[in-house]
């Protein structure tokens, strides 16, 4: 298992999905930059979270906040008080470890069984705002992007004009001074959340909270995510968050183990009560029907694009065998992911960079890249252009050739079951809509 992380990881740098960042400085742990392709498949699992999450629903609407916000938030929050880990460092080698991840008494680094005793490491990262480093302008980049939702709850339930039961979704960036990142992108100290908050009726929580484990899990399977990877596992009950009152991981089965990949928080009403005892200002909801005040509970579903990123190109890397040109059998690989996913829809493929054909290719790949993300090679054999579409994703390749120019016909070649079908260029873009929208 470990050789898939290993082979995952590889390719990621290989063919531009993600990299180490400032490498040529010797890299900064945990630190990872997305090239072409990571950028597309990234955004490709924003939209379809999105689409998902809120275009497709009448009761979710969107917000973008700030990073940086009031440290007043952080503290009504409970995260300056109490969002730690407890530290251990080994007294032979000086590494640092989270105390509950150590894999046994002896140090992963040395095999020495002697630690310092634990401390509380806030993993918040500080910083100052304004010219003077002084405490009364210290302000922390966001851990989670939860808070900015139940701060700004009113405003937006009054703008929008909602009604409990709804939900606030957003997308962005959060930080947190991990101990021990690993596992290439599936533990890293900058990363990007997309999250709901979703307001509900005192006492339809729990009945709320099955269906968002059962919601978020349908996602995952409808985007192709084998459902013998993936697992419900309901928290115990000393393994609560200091706001939940239950919570449950969708885990994947990692390389390294089975893991979180998502997790669904019945949240109650513990933020909306404490910011609103905090700030003075009140945070309750006014439900016309019934005549009361209430402060809504609240169930959460958190993803992490960028283990989600990890898990759909681990779940899509298949080796296998196919013929070449020649007839010899050879390695194939291929990235099967999801056709919403792929980073690349289309690739056009002259035959050859001949010049009568590349100018008609030309013409092909305008058609195709105004409507979809498309790729343009004629660089080497047109079966080792195959390989190289196969190892990104790419589902659909059109190939050019010599009888196009008399034909006015492309052959599609679809990527996992590898069939060719001869398809006239005026009938291309329906052709490949159908077959992308599927």
């Amino acid at each position: 298992m470990t050789d898939l992380m290993e082979a995952v990881t590889s390719l990621a740098k290989r063919r531009g999905f993600a990299f180490p960042s400032s490498e040529i400085y010797g890299g900064l742990r945990s630190s990872w930059d997305y090239g072409p392709l990571g950028v597309e498949l990234r955004n490709n699992i924003r939209r379809a979270w999105w689409r998902s999450m809120v275009q497709l629903r009448d009761d979710v609407v969107g917000l973008e906040a700030a990073i940086l916000m009031s440290p007043r938030v952080w503290e009504a929050s409970g995260h300056v008080a109490g969002f730690s880990d407890p530290l251990v460092e080994c007294l032979n080698c000086h590494q640092r470890f989270r105390q509950d991840q150590l894999p046994g008494p002896a140090c992963p680094n040395c095999g020495q069984k002697e630690f310092t005793e634990p401390r509380q490491f806030n993993l918040m990262f500080k910083t100052h705002m304004g010219p003077v480093e002084e405490d009364a302008a210290a302000v922390y980049l966001r851990p989670e992007t939860a808070q900015a939702m139940f701060v700004d709850f009113r405003t937006i339930q009054q703008a929008s004009r909602m009604k409990v039961p709804f939900g606030i979704a957003q997308i962005g960036k959060a930080f947190r001074n991990e101990i021990t990142p690993s596992n290439f992108v599936f533990r890293t100290r900058e990363f990007e959340l997309m999250e709901v908050e979703y307001f509900v009726e005192p006492g339809a929580d729990e009945q709320w909270f099955e269906y968002w484990k059962e919601e978020r899990l349908r996602w995952f399977l409808s985007l192709g995510v084998r459902p013998e990877k993936l697992r419900l596992r309901a928290h115990a009950s000393d393994e609560l968050a200091h706001y939940a009152k239950a919570a449950a991981d969708i885990e994947y089965e990692f390389p390294f183990g089975w893991s979180e990949l998502e997790g669904i928080a019945n949240r109650t009403d513990f933020d909306l009560r404490r910011h609103q005892e905090a700030s003075g200002e009140d945070l309750t909801y006014f439900d016309q029907e019934g005549d009361r005040r209430y402060l809504p509970f609240v169930v959460e579903p958190a993803l992490g694009v960028d283990r989600a990123f990890l898990t759909f190109l681990l779940d899509a890397y298949r080796v296998g065998e196919a013929k070449s040109a020649k007839g010899e059998m050879e390695k194939r690989t291929v990235l099967a992911l999801h056709r919403d996913l792929a980073p690349i829809k289309v690739a056009v493929l002259p035959l050859s960079r001949n010049e009568a054909l590349v100018p008609e290719a030309r013409r092909v790949h305008d058609v195709v890249k105004a409507r979809w993300m498309s790729a343009y090679d004629d660089a080497g054999a047109i079966g080792r252009r195959y390989r190289r579409q196969d190892e990104v994703g790419t589902p659909f390749c059109v190939t050019v050739d010599f009888e196009t120019l008399t034909d006015g016909q492309v052959t599609v070649r679809e990527r996992d079951a590898m069939t060719q079908d001869r398809i006239s260029i005026d009938r291309l873009a329906a052709y490949l809509q159908e077959r992308l929208a599927a």
